[in-house]
């Protein structure tokens, strides 16, 4: 070991992926503990560090090429010890000069305070705060307007930032890349637009809506009739996810859906207020779409007094909008909600198999999407890209429909949840044809575990029936 060159010694030093067992490797000699001290790129930290300002600072010193910081105090009880408070972030801001990604979760004690240490760290392009509860606006906006870098910015449960000027600094940036927004009550869809020019070089957006406030804001028809009507450059985005949002025509987040020339994922998750003509909108825009999953609100969420004339606004029409548009289109995922009427469906099934044979699906999963009977397991003998079907709570498929698997060409991954029309006898012709790499079957009561055996390569069941009770 002693007659290695330190290029050669360090050259194997970075084979060793684990931490555990760098850690390990380094204290076994001066050496590898040298080296270590100068390979080492990424650190996570938590509720051991004790104390922790001074323990950061010694760790800060010993990793003097330190780029990536995780900070968490996930399970933090006050018998702890106490946490990082302002203090460690101007330990970060003065020791740590070689940071881009730095991460904080669960911690309490961080203020605006703490948060203007870091408008000094000039080359941090990665920002993740997950549930900071103490920090404001105004703390965010010391970050931004110093950090002239930063292309990624995720805001987890973060209550109390409502200030939105932030936005509006990083809109005239135009460096950020990646934005994720989700539970942070105080920023609503409207203020996004405030991004402004911001917009034309994100890639990868993501805004989700605690679904209680959701509900909460509904009512508020003036608010959302306030939001701006505006062009939104979104030419760069490929991957957009809406949850529990509240799409009003022309304005908010629908200027975003219809602009997105280069999108290849989006992701609609109990969103109100998604038109066909939203649908068809993106469709037109987005011919490069490769992934589009859909999570559609049945008639019991529209229970609340909202400001939807029609309940059912997304139809067939969407369906065949992507279909006819979208033709790199290969993974589709439709869901609809829990609700007081379970045999909803905004879809048929001539829609949906519309979308199966004009585009290359070559992953489809339906979430009870009552409409798919057995009549759509017929028609899927047919499709030529098919890999991995995904069946949730599809009470309509039996094992008639069941049977015909073994005549899909190309399927090789079967997932069965909570289906309680397919038995063992649905299942028998897979047996010992090892057809499937892997069937996963999980609370479907009328199939047993010895139905499933030698039925694929790998099996995976599970019978938890809680579910129906």
């Amino acid at each position: 070991m002693e007659e290695l060159p330190d290029e050669l010694l360090s050259h194997i030093f970075t084979r060793i992926t684990s931490t555990l067992d760098r850690n390990s490797a380094s204290l076994t000699c001066k050496r590898l503990y040298q080296i270590d001290n100068q390979q080492r790129l990424f650190l996570r930290v938590g509720c051991g560090l004790l104390p922790a300002a001074q323990a950061l600072s010694s760790l800060c010193i010993r990793f003097p090429n330190l780029k990536s910081l995780e900070i968490t105090y996930s399970g933090w009880m006050s018998k702890l010890g106490k946490q990082l408070d302002d203090q460690g972030l101007s330990v970060i801001s003065n020791l740590a000069h070689s940071l881009t990604h730095l991460s904080l979760s669960f911690c309490t004690f961080i203020t605006d305070v703490g948060l203007r240490h870091l408008e000094s760290c000039s080359n941090l392009k990665l920002l993740k705060l997950n549930f900071i509860p103490r920090i404001t606006g105004c703390g965010l906006l010391s970050v931004v307007g110093g950090c002239n870098n930063l292309s990624t910015l995720h805001l987890i449960r973060c209550l109390n930032v409502s200030n939105i000027e932030w936005l509006e600094h990083l809109g005239k940036h135009e460096m950020l890349e990646d934005l994720l927004i989700k539970n942070c009550r105080s920023i609503g869809e409207g203020d996004l637009l405030k991004l402004g020019l911001g917009w034309r070089k994100l890639k990868r957006f993501q805004f989700e809506v605690d679904p209680n406030y959701k509900y909460m804001k509904v009512y508020d028809r003036l608010a959302v009739d306030r939001w701006q009507k505006q062009f939104v450059p979104c030419k760069n985005m490929t991957e957009v996810c809406l949850v529990n949002c509240i799409i009003s025509p022309g304005r908010g987040l629908a200027c975003v859906l219809g602009m997105c020339k280069n999108l290849e994922k989006i992701h609609l998750d109990m969103c109100v207020g998604v038109r066909d003509s939203d649908i068809i909108s993106l469709a037109r825009k987005s011919r490069n779409l490769r992934s589009i999953s859909l999570r559609i609100p049945i008639p019991s969420d529209y229970s609340l007094p909202l400001m939807l004339d029609d309940p059912l606004r997304l139809t067939d029409e969407s369906l065949k909008a992507i279909a006819q548009n979208c033709l790199m289109l290969e993974a589709v995922r439709i869901s609809f909600s829990d609700g007081e009427f379970p045999s909803f469906s905004s879809f048929s099934l001539n829609g949906i198999l519309t979308l199966i044979h004009m585009c290359p699906i070559r992953e489809l999963a339906l979430d009870q999407v009552y409409s798919f009977n057995d009549f759509g397991m017929e028609a899927l003998c047919s499709a030529q890209y098919l890999e991995t079907l995904e069946l949730v709570k599809c009470q309509e498929i039996s094992d008639e429909g069941m049977e015909l698997v073994t005549q899909f060409p190309c399927l090789r991954v079967l997932r069965l949840i909570k289906c309680l029309g397919v038995t063992d006898d649905g299942l028998k012709p897979l047996v010992g044809s090892y057809k499937l790499d892997l069937l996963a079957v999980e609370g479907c009561p009328q199939i047993s575990e010895r139905g499933v055996q030698g039925a694929a390569k790998f099996v995976s069941f599970r019978q938890d029936l809680s579910w129906m009770y």
